[in-house]
Protein backbone atom coordinates (compact mmCIF):
# COMPACT_ATOMS: atom_id res chain seq x y z
CA UNK A 1 0.00 0.00 0.00
CA UNK A 2 1.63 3.38 -0.94
CA UNK A 3 0.31 6.61 0.60
CA UNK A 4 0.49 10.17 -1.81
CA UNK A 5 0.97 13.24 0.50
CA UNK A 6 1.13 11.74 4.10
CA UNK A 7 1.40 15.08 5.40
CA UNK A 8 -1.78 15.76 7.34
CA UNK A 9 -3.26 18.80 8.49
CA UNK A 10 -29.78 24.06 14.68
CA UNK A 11 -31.59 20.63 13.65
CA UNK A 12 -32.15 20.16 10.02
CA UNK A 13 -35.62 21.27 8.55
CA UNK A 14 -37.51 18.22 7.08
CA UNK A 15 -39.02 17.81 3.63
CA UNK A 16 -42.62 16.21 4.69
CA UNK A 17 -45.42 14.42 2.01
CA UNK A 18 -48.45 16.34 2.69
CA UNK A 19 -50.88 13.63 3.09
CA UNK A 20 -52.51 13.40 5.70
CA UNK A 21 -52.01 10.09 7.20
CA UNK A 22 -53.69 9.04 10.20
CA UNK A 23 -52.69 5.57 9.97
CA UNK A 24 -49.62 3.93 8.13
CA UNK A 25 -50.29 3.09 4.71
CA UNK A 26 -48.63 -0.40 3.88
CA UNK A 27 -46.48 0.03 0.73
CA UNK A 28 -45.92 -2.12 -1.89
CA UNK A 29 -43.73 -2.86 -4.71
CA UNK A 30 -42.78 0.10 -7.09
CA UNK A 31 -42.23 -0.56 -10.34
CA UNK A 32 -43.35 1.13 -13.59
CA UNK A 33 -44.85 -1.92 -14.63
CA UNK A 34 -46.14 -2.84 -11.25
CA UNK A 35 -47.33 0.80 -11.22
CA UNK A 36 -51.07 -0.32 -13.24
CA UNK A 37 -52.54 -2.29 -10.50
CA UNK A 38 -55.37 -3.62 -13.22
CA UNK A 39 -52.12 -4.38 -15.86
CA UNK A 40 -55.09 -3.94 -18.71
CA UNK A 41 -53.34 -5.43 -21.79
CA UNK A 42 -55.65 -3.13 -23.98
CA UNK A 43 -54.44 0.42 -25.16
CA UNK A 44 -56.10 3.04 -23.88
CA UNK A 45 -56.44 6.33 -25.78
CA UNK A 46 -54.96 9.81 -23.98
CA UNK A 47 -57.05 11.53 -21.77
CA UNK A 48 -58.63 14.57 -22.79
CA UNK A 49 -57.95 17.31 -21.62
CA UNK A 50 -58.76 21.06 -21.37
CA UNK A 51 -55.46 22.54 -22.32
CA UNK A 52 -54.93 26.75 -22.30
CA UNK A 53 -50.95 26.89 -22.85
CA UNK A 54 -51.44 30.80 -23.23
CA UNK A 55 -48.93 32.55 -20.41
CA UNK A 56 -50.83 34.38 -17.55
CA UNK A 57 -51.35 38.18 -17.71
CA UNK A 58 -48.19 39.65 -15.96
CA UNK A 59 -49.64 43.82 -15.79
CA UNK A 60 -48.84 44.19 -12.59
CA UNK A 61 -52.25 45.16 -11.00
CA UNK A 62 -53.38 42.31 -8.11
CA UNK A 63 -57.18 42.55 -8.11
CA UNK A 64 -59.14 42.29 -5.28
CA UNK A 65 -61.02 39.09 -5.08
CA UNK A 66 -59.77 35.83 -5.90
CA UNK A 67 -63.67 34.58 -5.90
CA UNK A 68 -64.47 34.40 -9.20
CA UNK A 69 -61.39 32.16 -9.86
CA UNK A 70 -61.96 29.96 -6.96
CA UNK A 71 -65.35 29.17 -7.77
CA UNK A 72 -64.63 27.88 -11.02
CA UNK A 73 -62.04 25.27 -9.62
CA UNK A 74 -63.11 24.36 -6.33
CA UNK A 75 -65.56 21.68 -7.93
CA UNK A 76 -62.47 20.19 -9.66
CA UNK A 77 -60.84 19.24 -6.27
CA UNK A 78 -61.72 16.59 -4.69
CA UNK A 79 -61.06 14.73 -0.90
CA UNK A 80 -59.56 11.08 -1.51
CA UNK A 81 -59.67 8.54 1.46
CA UNK A 82 -57.71 5.14 0.96
CA UNK A 83 -58.03 2.35 2.79
CA UNK A 84 -55.74 -0.75 3.64
CA UNK A 85 -58.22 -3.96 5.16
CA UNK A 86 -57.34 -5.46 8.22
CA UNK A 87 -55.33 -8.45 7.99
CA UNK A 88 -55.00 -11.42 9.98
CA UNK A 89 -51.45 -12.10 11.65
CA UNK A 90 -49.86 -14.93 13.79
CA UNK A 91 -48.36 -14.67 16.78
CA UNK A 92 -44.84 -15.36 15.87
CA UNK A 93 -45.28 -13.01 12.69
CA UNK A 94 -45.42 -9.92 15.05
CA UNK A 95 -43.07 -11.43 17.62
CA UNK A 96 -40.54 -13.33 15.91
CA UNK A 97 -38.52 -14.28 19.00
CA UNK A 98 -41.69 -16.62 20.30
CA UNK A 99 -39.63 -19.75 18.21
CA UNK A 100 -36.68 -18.79 20.70
CA UNK A 101 -37.11 -22.19 23.22
CA UNK A 102 -36.74 -19.52 26.15
CA UNK A 103 -40.22 -18.69 25.45
CA UNK A 104 -41.23 -22.38 24.35
CA UNK A 105 -40.49 -22.88 28.05
CA UNK A 106 -43.57 -21.00 29.20
CA UNK A 107 -45.75 -21.03 26.38
CA UNK A 108 -45.13 -24.47 25.10
CA UNK A 109 -44.45 -25.20 21.04
CA UNK A 110 -47.46 -24.15 20.27
CA UNK A 111 -49.73 -22.08 22.94
CA UNK A 112 -49.36 -18.75 22.09
CA UNK A 113 -47.23 -18.97 18.81
CA UNK A 114 -49.62 -19.49 16.70
CA UNK A 115 -52.39 -17.57 17.67
CA UNK A 116 -54.19 -15.21 15.30
CA UNK A 117 -54.53 -11.60 15.64
CA UNK A 118 -56.60 -9.48 13.03
CA UNK A 119 -55.33 -5.55 12.39
CA UNK A 120 -57.59 -2.85 12.01
CA UNK A 121 -58.05 -0.86 8.93
CA UNK A 122 -55.45 1.63 7.93
CA UNK A 123 -56.42 4.92 6.68
CA UNK A 124 -54.95 7.85 4.56
CA UNK A 125 -56.24 10.57 2.99
CA UNK A 126 -55.21 13.30 0.82
CA UNK A 127 -56.24 15.37 -2.12
CA UNK A 128 -57.16 15.23 -6.58
CA UNK A 129 -57.53 16.87 -8.97
CA UNK A 130 -60.42 16.16 -11.63
CA UNK A 131 -58.61 16.66 -14.91
CA UNK A 132 -61.63 14.98 -17.32
CA UNK A 133 -65.09 14.92 -18.04
CA UNK A 134 -64.99 11.01 -17.47
CA UNK A 135 -63.75 10.65 -14.15
CA UNK A 136 -59.93 10.86 -14.62
CA UNK A 137 -58.57 12.27 -11.63
CA UNK A 138 -54.22 13.43 -10.69
CA UNK A 139 -53.30 12.76 -6.91
CA UNK A 140 -49.69 11.77 -5.55
CA UNK A 141 -48.76 8.46 -5.45
CA UNK A 142 -48.26 8.55 -1.85
CA UNK A 143 -51.71 8.87 -1.60
CA UNK A 144 -53.11 5.54 -2.57
CA UNK A 145 -49.99 3.62 -2.66
CA UNK A 146 -50.84 -0.06 -0.88
CA UNK A 147 -54.63 1.15 -0.94
CA UNK A 148 -56.89 -1.88 -0.81
CA UNK A 149 -59.76 0.76 -1.54
CA UNK A 150 -60.11 4.34 -2.79
CA UNK A 151 -62.95 6.76 -2.43
CA UNK A 152 -63.00 10.23 -3.67
CA UNK A 153 -65.45 13.02 -2.31
CA UNK A 154 -66.72 15.26 -4.74
CA UNK A 155 -67.68 18.99 -3.59
CA UNK A 156 -71.53 18.38 -4.21
CA UNK A 157 -71.71 15.83 -1.29
CA UNK A 158 -71.32 12.75 -3.47
CA UNK A 159 -68.50 9.71 -2.44
CA UNK A 160 -67.77 7.61 -5.72
CA UNK A 161 -65.22 4.11 -5.57
CA UNK A 162 -62.42 4.76 -7.55
CA UNK A 163 -59.98 2.81 -9.78
CA UNK A 164 -56.18 2.98 -9.56
CA UNK A 165 -55.56 3.44 -12.72
CA UNK A 166 -51.63 3.44 -12.60
CA UNK A 167 -48.58 4.61 -9.84
CA UNK A 168 -45.63 6.39 -10.79
CA UNK A 169 -43.26 6.17 -7.56
CA UNK A 170 -40.26 7.95 -9.52
CA UNK A 171 -42.32 11.41 -9.81
CA UNK A 172 -45.18 10.60 -6.89
CA UNK A 173 -48.17 10.91 -9.56
CA UNK A 174 -50.80 8.54 -9.90
CA UNK A 175 -53.84 8.50 -11.60
CA UNK A 176 -57.29 7.41 -10.07
CA UNK A 177 -60.82 6.92 -11.91
CA UNK A 178 -64.15 7.47 -10.93
CA UNK A 179 -67.07 5.92 -13.11
CA UNK A 180 -69.03 9.22 -13.64
CA UNK A 181 -69.70 11.51 -16.42
CA UNK A 182 -69.94 15.42 -17.02
CA UNK A 183 -67.40 16.18 -14.06
CA UNK A 184 -66.06 19.62 -13.33
CA UNK A 185 -62.75 19.26 -15.38
CA UNK A 186 -59.91 21.51 -14.37
CA UNK A 187 -58.56 23.97 -17.09
CA UNK A 188 -54.64 22.82 -17.47
CA UNK A 189 -51.93 25.28 -18.19
CA UNK A 190 -48.48 25.14 -19.45
CA UNK A 191 -46.20 25.06 -16.71
CA UNK A 192 -43.33 25.75 -18.54
CA UNK A 193 -44.51 29.31 -18.91
CA UNK A 194 -44.97 30.15 -15.47
CA UNK A 195 -42.29 32.76 -13.80
CA UNK A 196 -41.36 33.14 -10.58
CA UNK A 197 -43.44 36.36 -8.35
CA UNK A 198 -46.79 34.87 -10.85
CA UNK A 199 -49.75 34.49 -7.97
CA UNK A 200 -50.85 31.37 -7.58
CA UNK A 201 -53.72 29.41 -5.17
CA UNK A 202 -53.56 25.90 -3.38
CA UNK A 203 -56.72 24.46 -3.02
CA UNK A 204 -57.17 20.99 -0.94
CA UNK A 205 -58.34 19.16 2.02
CA UNK A 206 -56.16 19.94 4.53
CA UNK A 207 -56.10 18.38 8.12
CA UNK A 208 -59.58 16.04 6.87
CA UNK A 209 -59.91 13.35 9.32
CA UNK A 210 -63.31 11.87 7.68
CA UNK A 211 -65.49 12.81 10.40
CA UNK A 212 -68.32 15.86 10.96
CA UNK A 213 -65.79 18.50 12.28
CA UNK A 214 -63.36 18.40 8.90
CA UNK A 215 -62.08 21.73 7.86
CA UNK A 216 -63.51 20.48 4.39
CA UNK A 217 -61.73 22.49 1.40
CA UNK A 218 -59.49 25.33 1.76
CA UNK A 219 -57.80 27.80 -0.75
CA UNK A 220 -54.66 29.39 0.02
CA UNK A 221 -52.92 32.65 -1.74
CA UNK A 222 -48.72 33.00 -2.70
CA UNK A 223 -46.39 33.33 -5.11
CA UNK A 224 -44.21 31.14 -7.33
CA UNK A 225 -41.39 31.36 -5.13
CA UNK A 226 -39.03 29.58 -7.73
CA UNK A 227 -39.03 26.45 -10.66
CA UNK A 228 -37.00 23.88 -11.19
CA UNK A 229 -36.23 22.42 -7.46
CA UNK A 230 -35.43 19.46 -6.43
CA UNK A 231 -36.26 18.08 -2.39
CA UNK A 232 -34.89 15.43 -0.26
CA UNK A 233 -37.77 13.38 -1.09
CA UNK A 234 -35.19 11.19 -3.19
CA UNK A 235 -37.90 11.08 -6.43
CA UNK A 236 -35.65 9.88 -9.36
CA UNK A 237 -37.39 12.83 -11.41
CA UNK A 238 -38.44 16.33 -9.40
CA UNK A 239 -38.95 19.98 -11.23
CA UNK A 240 -41.17 20.99 -8.29
CA UNK A 241 -42.70 24.11 -8.33
CA UNK A 242 -42.12 26.23 -4.88
CA UNK A 243 -44.78 28.03 -3.77
CA UNK A 244 -45.54 30.19 -0.34
CA UNK A 245 -48.79 29.14 -1.05
CA UNK A 246 -49.95 27.41 2.84
CA UNK A 247 -49.69 23.69 1.83
CA UNK A 248 -50.86 21.25 4.57
CA UNK A 249 -51.57 17.80 5.59
CA UNK A 250 -54.20 16.45 3.74
CA UNK A 251 -53.33 18.83 0.76
CA UNK A 252 -51.15 16.15 -1.07
CA UNK A 253 -52.74 16.03 -4.73
CA UNK A 254 -54.32 18.97 -4.48
CA UNK A 255 -54.24 21.70 -7.25
CA UNK A 256 -52.16 24.60 -7.49
CA UNK A 257 -53.58 27.00 -10.20
CA UNK A 258 -52.31 30.06 -11.41
CA UNK A 259 -54.58 33.96 -11.31
CA UNK A 260 -57.22 32.57 -13.75
CA UNK A 261 -57.79 29.41 -12.43
CA UNK A 262 -55.60 27.31 -14.82
CA UNK A 263 -53.66 24.34 -13.08
CA UNK A 264 -50.12 24.28 -12.73
CA UNK A 265 -48.68 21.76 -10.23
CA UNK A 266 -50.07 18.78 -8.24
CA UNK A 267 -49.06 19.82 -4.46
CA UNK A 268 -46.85 17.54 -3.19
CA UNK A 269 -44.55 17.88 -0.04
CA UNK A 270 -43.67 20.76 2.46
CA UNK A 271 -40.30 22.02 3.84
CA UNK A 272 -40.87 22.57 7.41
CA UNK A 273 -38.68 22.27 10.99
CA UNK A 274 -42.03 21.98 12.87
CA UNK A 275 -43.86 19.70 10.07
CA UNK A 276 -46.71 22.32 10.15
CA UNK A 277 -46.73 25.16 6.79
CA UNK A 278 -43.64 27.17 7.14
CA UNK A 279 -43.76 29.06 3.69
CA UNK A 280 -42.18 26.52 1.19
CA UNK A 281 -44.14 24.16 -0.38
CA UNK A 282 -43.38 21.83 -3.68
CA UNK A 283 -45.72 21.06 -6.43
CA UNK A 284 -45.43 18.77 -9.48
CA UNK A 285 -45.57 20.92 -12.64
CA UNK A 286 -48.16 19.66 -14.71
CA UNK A 287 -46.20 19.46 -18.08
CA UNK A 288 -44.39 16.89 -16.12
CA UNK A 289 -47.91 14.94 -14.32
CA UNK A 290 -49.52 14.71 -17.84
CA UNK A 291 -46.34 13.13 -19.48
CA UNK A 292 -46.62 10.33 -16.74
CA UNK A 293 -50.36 10.45 -16.89
CA UNK A 294 -50.54 9.47 -20.41
CA UNK A 295 -48.19 6.55 -20.82
CA UNK A 296 -50.26 5.13 -17.52
CA UNK A 297 -53.35 5.37 -19.11
CA UNK A 298 -52.06 4.42 -22.36
CA UNK A 299 -49.19 1.85 -21.68
CA UNK A 300 -50.18 0.91 -18.27
CA UNK A 301 -46.47 1.70 -17.70
CA UNK A 302 -44.55 5.13 -17.97
CA UNK A 303 -41.80 4.62 -20.73
CA UNK A 304 -38.99 7.11 -20.54
CA UNK A 305 -36.19 7.89 -22.88
CA UNK A 306 -32.63 6.44 -22.08
CA UNK A 307 -29.25 7.79 -23.26
CA UNK A 308 -26.80 5.62 -21.45
CA UNK A 309 -24.36 8.51 -19.48
CA UNK A 310 -23.58 9.22 -16.07
CA UNK A 311 -23.77 12.55 -15.57
CA UNK A 312 -23.00 15.12 -12.94
CA UNK A 313 -23.38 18.93 -12.42
CA UNK A 314 -20.41 21.14 -13.56
CA UNK A 315 -19.09 22.85 -10.27
CA UNK A 316 -17.02 26.01 -9.39
CA UNK A 317 -14.08 23.66 -9.07
CA UNK A 318 -14.97 21.70 -12.56
CA UNK A 319 -15.31 24.73 -14.38
CA UNK A 320 -11.76 25.98 -13.59
CA UNK A 321 -10.24 22.76 -14.15
CA UNK A 322 -12.14 22.36 -17.48
CA UNK A 323 -11.33 25.48 -18.18
CA UNK A 324 -14.76 26.74 -18.83
CA UNK A 325 -15.82 30.02 -19.19
CA UNK A 326 -19.57 29.14 -17.33
CA UNK A 327 -21.36 26.90 -15.04
CA UNK A 328 -24.35 25.40 -16.71
CA UNK A 329 -24.39 22.15 -18.86
CA UNK A 330 -24.04 18.91 -17.50
CA UNK A 331 -20.80 17.22 -17.17
CA UNK A 332 -20.50 13.64 -18.75
CA UNK A 333 -18.30 11.26 -16.29
CA UNK A 334 -19.49 8.28 -17.64
CA UNK A 335 -20.55 6.69 -21.32
CA UNK A 336 -21.85 3.11 -21.23
CA UNK A 337 -20.65 1.06 -23.85
CA UNK A 338 -23.00 0.34 -27.36
CA UNK A 339 -25.93 2.78 -25.60
CA UNK A 340 -27.14 5.36 -27.82
CA UNK A 341 -24.97 8.17 -26.29
CA UNK A 342 -21.70 6.10 -27.20
CA UNK A 343 -23.07 4.98 -30.72
CA UNK A 344 -23.61 8.48 -31.01
CA UNK A 345 -19.82 9.40 -30.09
CA UNK A 346 -20.56 11.20 -26.59
CA UNK A 347 -17.25 11.10 -24.55
CA UNK A 348 -16.68 11.63 -20.79
CA UNK A 349 -15.87 14.88 -20.31
CA UNK A 350 -18.18 16.13 -22.78
CA UNK A 351 -20.16 19.03 -20.98
CA UNK A 352 -23.96 18.87 -22.40
CA UNK A 353 -25.14 22.58 -23.11
CA UNK A 354 -28.27 22.26 -25.49
CA UNK A 355 -30.58 19.24 -26.08
CA UNK A 356 -32.86 20.29 -29.45
CA UNK A 357 -31.97 23.36 -29.48
CA UNK A 358 -32.91 23.95 -25.88
CA UNK A 359 -30.25 25.02 -23.18
CA UNK A 360 -29.17 22.41 -20.58
CA UNK A 361 -28.93 23.83 -17.03
CA UNK A 362 -27.46 21.20 -14.94
CA UNK A 363 -27.80 17.54 -14.54
CA UNK A 364 -30.97 17.25 -13.32
CA UNK A 365 -32.24 19.18 -16.09
CA UNK A 366 -30.82 16.64 -18.62
CA UNK A 367 -32.30 14.22 -17.01
CA UNK A 368 -35.50 15.34 -17.07
CA UNK A 369 -35.25 16.33 -20.50
CA UNK A 370 -33.82 12.86 -21.78
CA UNK A 371 -36.65 10.82 -19.58
CA UNK A 372 -39.00 12.68 -21.51
CA UNK A 373 -38.22 11.85 -25.05
CA UNK A 374 -39.89 8.96 -26.84
CA UNK A 375 -38.07 5.69 -27.38
CA UNK A 376 -37.19 5.79 -31.13
CA UNK A 377 -36.73 9.98 -31.35
CA UNK A 378 -33.38 11.16 -32.24
CA UNK A 379 -32.66 14.54 -30.44
CA UNK A 380 -30.10 17.02 -31.35
CA UNK A 381 -27.48 17.13 -28.26
CA UNK A 382 -24.46 20.60 -28.61
CA UNK A 383 -21.85 19.54 -26.62
CA UNK A 384 -18.23 21.01 -25.54
CA UNK A 385 -15.43 19.18 -26.03
CA UNK A 386 -12.25 20.55 -25.05
CA UNK A 387 -12.53 24.02 -26.60
CA UNK A 388 -14.67 23.57 -29.34
CA UNK A 389 -18.34 22.49 -29.10
CA UNK A 390 -20.07 19.52 -31.60
CA UNK A 391 -23.47 18.70 -32.18
CA UNK A 392 -24.12 14.96 -32.46
CA UNK A 393 -27.41 13.18 -32.83
CA UNK A 394 -28.81 10.90 -30.48
CA UNK A 395 -31.42 8.20 -31.08
CA UNK A 396 -32.91 7.53 -27.62
CA UNK A 397 -33.71 4.30 -26.38
CA UNK A 398 -36.29 3.12 -24.07
CA UNK A 399 -34.94 3.14 -20.36
CA UNK A 400 -33.64 0.08 -18.89
CA UNK A 401 -35.00 -1.66 -15.78
CA UNK A 402 -31.84 -0.01 -13.90
CA UNK A 403 -31.95 3.73 -13.77
CA UNK A 404 -28.39 3.33 -12.28
CA UNK A 405 -26.86 3.25 -16.07
CA UNK A 406 -28.06 7.13 -16.19
CA UNK A 407 -28.68 8.65 -12.89
CA UNK A 408 -27.47 12.02 -12.03
CA UNK A 409 -25.03 12.44 -9.07
CA UNK A 410 -23.79 15.49 -8.06
CA UNK A 411 -24.05 14.51 -4.21
CA UNK A 412 -20.69 16.12 -3.07
CA UNK A 413 -20.34 18.37 -6.44
CA UNK A 414 -19.62 21.50 -4.19
CA UNK A 415 -17.15 20.10 -2.23
CA UNK A 416 -13.65 20.39 -2.77
CA UNK A 417 -11.40 17.66 -2.85
CA UNK A 418 -7.50 16.84 -2.16
CA UNK A 419 -5.19 14.30 -1.85
CA UNK A 420 -3.57 14.65 1.50
CA UNK A 421 -4.12 11.71 3.62
CA UNK A 422 -5.27 9.41 0.91
CA UNK A 423 -3.74 5.75 1.09
CA UNK A 424 -3.99 3.75 -3.00
CA UNK A 425 -2.88 0.56 -3.81
CA UNK A 426 -3.10 -1.50 -6.92
CA UNK A 427 -5.94 -3.63 -7.46
CA UNK A 428 -5.94 -7.09 -6.68
CA UNK A 429 -8.53 -10.37 -6.38
CA UNK A 430 -8.93 -9.43 -2.86
CA UNK A 431 -10.20 -5.49 -3.20
CA UNK A 432 -12.50 -6.48 -6.48
CA UNK A 433 -14.32 -8.78 -4.39
CA UNK A 434 -14.63 -6.81 -1.33
CA UNK A 435 -15.82 -3.44 -3.11
CA UNK A 436 -17.22 -5.84 -6.03
CA UNK A 437 -15.00 -4.07 -8.80
CA UNK A 438 -15.33 -5.59 -12.46
CA UNK A 439 -12.28 -7.13 -13.78
CA UNK A 440 -12.49 -4.38 -16.81
CA UNK A 441 -12.24 -1.26 -14.23
CA UNK A 442 -8.20 -0.16 -14.21
CA UNK A 443 -6.40 1.85 -11.78
CA UNK A 444 -5.72 2.61 -8.06
CA UNK A 445 -7.96 1.53 -5.48
CA UNK A 446 -8.34 3.93 -2.34
CA UNK A 447 -7.53 1.92 0.50
CA UNK A 448 -7.44 4.77 3.50
CA UNK A 449 -9.06 8.04 3.54
CA UNK A 450 -7.40 10.21 6.55
CA UNK A 451 -10.27 11.57 8.72
CA UNK A 452 -10.25 15.65 9.01
CA UNK A 453 -8.49 15.91 5.31
CA UNK A 454 -9.32 18.02 2.68
CA UNK A 455 -9.90 14.73 0.68
CA UNK A 456 -12.40 13.23 3.64
CA UNK A 457 -14.34 16.44 3.69
CA UNK A 458 -14.65 16.47 -0.15
CA UNK A 459 -16.47 12.43 0.12
CA UNK A 460 -13.38 10.58 -1.36
CA UNK A 461 -14.08 7.08 -0.13
CA UNK A 462 -11.96 3.50 0.40
CA UNK A 463 -13.01 1.67 -2.29
CA UNK A 464 -12.46 4.67 -4.79
CA UNK A 465 -10.85 4.03 -7.89
CA UNK A 466 -8.36 6.44 -9.53
CA UNK A 467 -8.94 6.44 -13.28
CA UNK A 468 -7.78 9.11 -14.22
CA UNK A 469 -5.47 12.24 -12.64
CA UNK A 470 -5.66 15.35 -14.73
CA UNK A 471 -6.82 13.70 -17.30
CA UNK A 472 -3.74 11.29 -17.15
CA UNK A 473 -4.86 7.64 -17.09
CA UNK A 474 -3.85 5.27 -13.91
CA UNK A 475 -2.94 2.24 -14.18
CA UNK A 476 -2.37 1.78 -10.66
CA UNK A 477 -0.57 3.25 -7.45
CA UNK A 478 2.51 3.93 -9.16
CA UNK A 479 1.35 6.12 -11.73
CA UNK A 480 -1.22 7.55 -8.87
CA UNK A 481 1.87 8.84 -6.79
CA UNK A 482 3.87 9.59 -9.76
CA UNK A 483 1.03 12.03 -11.22
CA UNK A 484 0.95 13.98 -7.77
CA UNK A 485 4.39 14.15 -7.24
CA UNK A 486 5.08 17.37 -8.15
CA UNK A 487 1.90 19.40 -8.60
CA UNK A 488 1.56 22.32 -10.45
CA UNK A 489 -1.09 24.38 -8.21
CA UNK A 490 -3.31 23.48 -5.18
CA UNK A 491 -5.87 21.74 -7.51
CA UNK A 492 -6.29 18.32 -9.13
CA UNK A 493 -8.87 16.74 -11.25
CA UNK A 494 -9.67 13.08 -10.62
CA UNK A 495 -12.28 10.86 -12.24
CA UNK A 496 -13.02 7.82 -10.00
CA UNK A 497 -14.69 4.78 -10.59
CA UNK A 498 -17.61 4.09 -7.71
CA UNK A 499 -20.47 1.63 -7.19
CA UNK A 500 -20.92 1.08 -11.16
CA UNK A 501 -20.14 4.33 -12.78
CA UNK A 502 -17.28 7.55 -13.24
CA UNK A 503 -17.76 10.84 -12.19
CA UNK A 504 -14.90 13.70 -11.68
CA UNK A 505 -14.43 15.23 -8.41
CA UNK A 506 -11.67 18.29 -7.93
CA UNK A 507 -9.24 18.04 -5.05
CA UNK A 508 -8.64 21.55 -3.87
CA UNK A 509 -5.78 21.85 -0.96
CA UNK A 510 -5.87 25.77 -1.23
CA UNK A 511 -7.10 25.76 2.42
CA UNK A 512 -5.04 22.78 3.62
CA UNK A 513 -2.57 22.74 6.36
Amino acid sequence: MKTIFSHLAPQLPRVLLTGAVLLAIASIAASDKAADKNNNPAKAQPVSLAVNDRPVARDGKLGFSFAPVVKKVAPSVVKIVSTVKGKEVRTQEIFPGMDDPFFRRFFGDNNGRNRVYRTPPQRGLGSGVIVSKDGYILTNNHVVDGADEVKVGLQDGRELTAKVVGRDPKTDVAVVKVDAKDLAAIEIADSDKIEVGDVVLAIGNPFTGGNPSDIGQSVTMGLVSATGRSTMLNLDYEDFIQTDAAINPGNSGGALVDAEGRLIGINTAIFSRSGGNQGIGFAIPTNLARDVMNSLVTDGKVTRGYFGVVIQDVTPALARELDLKQRKGALVSDVVPKSPADKAGLQSGDVVLELNGKPVTDSRHLKLAVARAKPGETVRVKVLRGTSTKTLDVTVKELPGSEDLAKADSQHGDEAEALKGVAVGDLDPASRRQFRIPENVRGAIVMDVEGGSAAAEAGLQPGDVILEINKQPVKGAEDAVRLTANPKDKTTLLRLWRQGGSRFLVVDESNAG
